[in-house]
């Protein structure tokens, strides 16, 4: 007879939750509740508070709270004493998040973060809260059962303020979350002024922003970049060049698996947070892209190739679709995976190559990690083609004795918004490699959401079992038309852009204010909650309505439908003052107002897909650096006068050959046949 493992004592609530990360908790001592009707009307039966825990299923912090309050059974006695106990998982409720992430920032007078932990009153509304609380005190943080306790008496004895602090935060709310139109002019002045602000912080010798921990965030890159296409000042893409180089090198990149972790902690992109999210990977791949078009350095294009493997490789559904994150944690430590000690490495290699391999890639019996390494190229040395074919080798060799290592958890959320994000990635790498698996990953994980996260326009935020879950977010659809008319582009598919003009038609329809125009963060038909955000900042992914603003405008350059124009425009009417005053928060919008001020090149190609003349002028479009351009392939086969698309409008092929038209303020180019004839007008 042998002994089987007890079962666990606890189970609570989220058993039955399709959250991985709400699941993680389902054997807590704690009695917690999923956000619902539930736990709010318990809260206002026993005049309890909320205590409101947010996190995500790869966030190391989470864990780390979560063994050391959460397991333990005193202070889970605490909580379920005192408190409604609500688990919200932020990739599933980021509207929850967004209220209470900026709630936070009143109290702390600075960032929030995850594990954000909250209380409010039982009508949701937030007196006091925090991120990451330990079991003791430490971290200058003050211990939780005190954070408990306080909160109680200030609950049942200090009314008065707790609503003073109620009434301070909703203020903030509608402060933040309300933005107020501005009738003063859109002009080039407001990018200008925005290159310079980012500037001022830009860290000249490693790149990146302020000095650490550092974020890979894309959008002001993008921004930089853009300015320097407008104005032809090459110090701003030096700039964005300068951080590209320095995150492949860095630790935040993975140089055995590819694909860049979270962030790094330190100011020069060495030793970053280990989790791996799906939203970087999809918006780095797309610059990395930009910098190989800029360069054509073939560093960059490793960067866009590996990465694109690691996500086919780790966060592939069998069915195509992306997987949200992998963990930083395993075998109950952060980075264990992705760590090396040199006699590791010499096990594998032996000790002459690994002796090449650590010298490349800074590996020392010290480490630079808790005693281990983390890979990196920071110490560049130039290769002799020899040792580069040494290392490529000695990669592939190390990245197979890893494989065997205890793999972080994956978090198997499917979401729509970063999925659509994803399938843009494949799609843009596909248009500038040509390469045909890139086009299928990327159509295999469009057909999944169309699918099962979208019905009659309508967008769903997550898919699990095959089945649309949760009202969508704006950066759901947003992100979704953004996808389709990406695919449009690269196919040539009508349905494609029919599918991208009714989800935008019902994303217009479903989340604009008509009363002071934008799209707020939640849907007309969406459960109250505390304040109806409106935000045009980028958070982790771009803002939504940045992205709305970006779909809108180049809608108008294939329909030429005033209506679309007309919207975008009132778009950046209502946050121009957020643009004016934040511009590294609204840098997304920023790109979407660049597009708009100096109005795309509109490329019309009119041939056969697949025809190697046709594809050679494609590639000259897509090869190129074009942050604003539009292209529409008319087939040969259908004459352009057919087309119902303005855009077509009167192009024709010249003799029978592949022709290409670039069309800019209403007004085209006469046709050419040759990619360096239009390489010239571009």
């Amino acid at each position: 007879m042998t002994d089987s493992a007890p079962e666990n004592r606890f189970q609570n609530r989220l058993i039955a939750e399709a959250s991985p990360y709400l699941r993680q908790h389902a054997e807590n001592p704690v009695e917690w509740y999923p956000w619902g009707k539930e736990a709010l009307s318990r809260a206002k039966a026993e005049d309890k508070p909320i205590l409101l825990s947010i996190g995500y299923s790869a966030c190391h912090w989470c864990h780390v709270m979560a063994h050391e309050c959460f397991e333990n059974v005193e202070i889970a006695g605490l909580m379920n004493q005192d408190f409604i106990n609500v688990k919200v998982d932020r990739e599933e409720r980021p509207d929850l998040d967004d209220i209470y992430q900026k709630s936070a920032q009143v109290f702390m007078g600075r960032g929030g973060g995850w594990p954000l932990t909250m209380f409010l009153t039982p009508d949701q509304e937030p007196f006091y809260g925090g991120t990451y609380f330990p079991p003791a005190p430490r971290y200058n943080l003050p211990g939780f059962p005190e954070v408990l306790r306080g909160v109680v008496e200030a609950y049942r004895n200090h009314r008065d303020d707790v609503r003073k602090n109620v009434e301070k935060v909703k203020a903030g709310l509608v402060r933040v979350g309300t933005p107020q139109p501005s009738t003063d002019p859109l002009t080039d002045r407001l990018l200008d002024e925005a290159a310079k602000s980012l500037g001022q912080f830009f860290d000249p010798i490693h790149g990146g922003f302020g000095e650490g921990p550092k974020f890979p965030t894309v959008p002001p890159l993008s921004l930089l970049l853009r300015q320097t296409a407008r104005t032809k000042d090459p110090s701003h893409q030096e700039q964005v060049l300068l951080q590209l180089r320095a995150m492949a090198a860095g630790g935040i990149y993975d140089h055995l698996g590819g694909g860049f972790h979270r962030y790094s902690v330190d100011g020069q992109w060495l030793i970053p947070h280990f989790e791996k999210m799906l939203y970087d990977n999809a918006q780095l791949v797309r610059i990395y892209l930009d910098g190989w078009r800029l360069t054509k350095e073939n560093r960059f294009r490793e960067v866009v190739e590996e990465t694109l493997e690691y996500v086919r490789r780790e966060l592939t559904h069998p069915d195509g679709a992306f997987f949200a994150a992998q963990d930083a944690d395993s075998e109950g430590h952060e980075g264990t995976f992705f760590v090396w000690e040199p006699g590791e490495i010499a096990s594998v290699l032996g000790a002459d190559k690994a002796e090449e391999f650590c010298r490349h890639y800074g590996v020392t019996e010290g480490g630079n990690f808790e005693g281990k390494n983390v890979l990196n190229r920071l110490g560049e040395i130039q290769l002799a083609p020899d040792a580069q074919h040494l290392l490529e080798s000695a990669r592939m060799k190390l990245l197979a004795a890893r494989e065997q290592r205890m793999k972080p958890q994956r978090d198997d959320n499917i979401l729509t918004s970063w999925n659509a994000m994803m399938v843009s990635a494949y799609l843009d790498a596909y248009h500038t490699f040509g390469v045909s698996a890139y086009l299928a990953a990327a159509e295999q994980a469009l057909t999944f959401l169309l699918d099962y996260a979208v019905e009659n326009g309508r967008v769903y935020r997550t898919v699990t079992a095959g089945k649309g879950r949760l009202n969508g977010y704006l950066d759901d659809a947003a992100c979704l038309a953004t996808a389709l008319l990406d695919a449009f582009e690269a196919t040539s598919h009508r349905w494609y852009l029919d599918q991208a003009r009714e989800v935008t038609d019902n994303l217009l329809e479903r989340y604009w204010d008509e009363v002071a125009g934008g799209c707020f963060y939640t849907s007309r038909d969406h459960e109250a909650l505390l304040h109806r955000m409106k935000s045009g900042t980028d958070s982790a992914i771009p803002s939504g309505n940045a992205i709305v603003a970006s779909v809108l405008l180049r809608l108008f350059s294939f329909t030429r439908e005033q209506r679309y124009h007309d919207r975008a425009e009132h778009l950046f009417r209502v946050f121009r003052s957020v643009m004016e005053h934040n511009a590294y928060g609204s840098s997304a919008m920023l790109c979407a107002l660049d597009w708009y001020l100096t109005t795309p090149q509109e490329i019309v190609v009119v041939g056969t897909r697949g025809d190697a003349r046709t594809e050679a002028l494609l590639s000259a479009v897509h090869r190129r650096y074009l942050p604003n351009r539009a292209v529409l392939v008319v087939e040969a086969a259908r004459r352009a006068g057919e087309s119902d698309l303005a855009l077509a409008g009167g192009k024709t092929s010249v003799n029978g050959q592949p022709t290409a038209y670039v069309c800019q303020r209403q007004t085209c180019s006469p046709p050419v046949t040759e990619s360096h004839q239009l390489d010239l007008l571009l």
